[in-house]
């Protein structure tokens, strides 16, 4: 039955591109385009480096990697030119290259539809209908992350929630616990059961065997990755020290192809990339790299908070996979579901237009477009923008409510946070500076607030 509603789901999104002015075929066809642009760049620089997108290891290089693999860190890996293929920049452009026709005409719209960057009809939910789907969040519930040194009585909720999770492993009350919040000492076990990944045997034995796969090939991707690592990771304050770890669960993640599964349900198509068959005499297309996932700048962000919770390789990379096919993937594919990147875009302009349009219309006045300055923090699901602590309370809440869409809240309420300062600002670059630190925001207060206890 789920194998027939994902076909259908396909069939629906391939039929839609036959009405040019239907959203779906918009967003379909801009994703497309994408694909291409990307594999191109890919194929480039491979020409233009001299290296083989995959070749197999010398036994010599081999060992040297497997006696290095805790110590990856240590030295200089890759190759020096290697460069990200895409930025989150990129990504916003073609956002903002959305178009819809029916847009012009549609008498449902209001001029401050007209306001924002993103330019096609989807449905996203307004304030009333958040504080329907986020009743959790509300100031008459108690919340980790506000009330966290409340005692926590044996016949309390909490105490009961605990103890169901614990003992019986019931990934259901796991979820709906991680709505207000998880404790730091039980957090890796209950994002565990809400994820279903157990570690057990067979998740080891599939690591160790993607760990063969990385010290037998050489991959072109894995420039990219160490680049990535380098860049990013690497040069922040809270996951420098996790870099070996970011390039174990990185490496290993290009070569599993069980990550292809989430092209199922998700109107992208992995890329496809001409390699030299093994007798050497002819090439072949085949899905490069075998995950289906070229890595972009700030990609290793996504498993970078990760490191706090996981110090097993295994169960760290079993989490961050299940991680991706879930939710990570949606925030740099272009399509039209609620948590993908183009709905949450557009959640974030609509909920800061309906909140405080004067601030929206000001700062678009001065060439400061809201989402040009949010884009960075939505597509990384506010890694590396967020203390680790605060960053960890809005992802029990993605996993609790098992949607990307709170992250276009906390974007607004940002700017809502901020918004005296913003209002004096006269230019982008003085936008920026205003919000250039988050570090010191505490998430659960400014949802609260945002959503529960200002007027609409």
């Amino acid at each position: 039955i789920i194998n027939l509603l994902l076909l259908l789901a396909k069939f629906h999104i391939h039929c839609s591109k036959f009405t040019h002015q239907n959203p779906l075929y918009i967003v379909y066809k801009k994703e497309v385009n994408w694909e291409k642009r990307i594999l191109k760049s890919l194929n480039s620089m491979c020409t233009e480096l001299g290296i083989p997108l995959a070749r197999k290891r010398p036994v010599p290089e081999q060992k040297e990697l497997t006696n290095k693999w805790n110590e990856m860190g240590t030295d200089e890996p890759g190759n020096a030119d290697t460069h990200s293929l895409f930025f989150h920049s990129d990504i916003l452009k073609v956002l903002v290259g959305l178009k819809n026709p029916n847009n012009e005409r549609s008498d449902d719209l209001t001029v401050r539809s007209h306001w924002g960057l993103i330019q096609v009809s989807l449905n996203v939910r307004d304030i009333p209908q958040m504080r329907e789907m986020y009743p959790e969040l509300g100031l008459t519930y108690g919340q980790l992350g506000i009330d966290d040194h409340t005692h926590v009585p044996p016949g309390s909720h909490l105490f009961f929630c605990i103890s169901v999770v614990v003992s019986e492993q019931d990934s259901a009350a796991a979820q709906q616990y991680s709505r207000q919040g998880c404790p730091t000492g039980l957090r890796a076990q209950l994002w565990s059961l809400i994820l279903n990944t157990t570690n057990d045997p067979e998740d080891i034995t599939h690591y160790e065997q993607l760990k063969a796969r990385v010290i037998h090939h050489d991959l072109l991707v894995d420039n990219l990755i160490y680049k990535d690592v380098k860049l990013t990771a690497s040069n922040d304050d809270y996951y420098f020290v996790f870099e070996d770890y970011l390039y174990q669960v990185l490496l290993c993640f290009s070569r599993d192809t069980a990550v292809l599964e989430h092209f199922n349900y998700n109107c992208a198509t992995p890329p496809k990339s001409c390699i030299q068959s093994k007798s050497g005499s002819e090439q072949c297309a085949v899905v490069y790299p075998p995950n289906g996932v070229i890595p972009f700048h700030g990609f290793s962000m996504y498993v970078a908070p990760l490191c706090f919770l996981y110090n097993e390789p295994s169960k760290l990379y079993s989490v961050f996979r299940e991680m991706y096919i879930r939710y990570f993937f949606r925030l740099h594919s272009i399509s039209s579901h609620p948590s993908g990147t183009v709905s949450l875009c557009l959640q974030f302009e609509r909920l800061l237009q309906t909140h405080l349009p004067q601030l929206f219309y000001h700062l678009r006045e001065i060439g400061a477009q809201p989402l040009r300055i949010a884009f960075k923090w939505i597509v990384r699901a506010f890694s590396g923008y967020l203390s680790t602590d605060q960053l960890l309370l809005l992802w029990d809440r993605i996993l609790g409510y098992d949607s990307l869409e709170i992250v276009a809240v906390l974007a607004a309420a940002v700017f809502v946070f901020r918004a005296e300062n913003l209002m004096e600002v006269t230019s982008l670059a003085s936008a920026e500076a205003v919000l250039a630190d988050l570090s010191t925001l505490k998430v659960m207060p400014l949802l609260q607030i945002f959503l529960f206890a200002t007027s609409v």
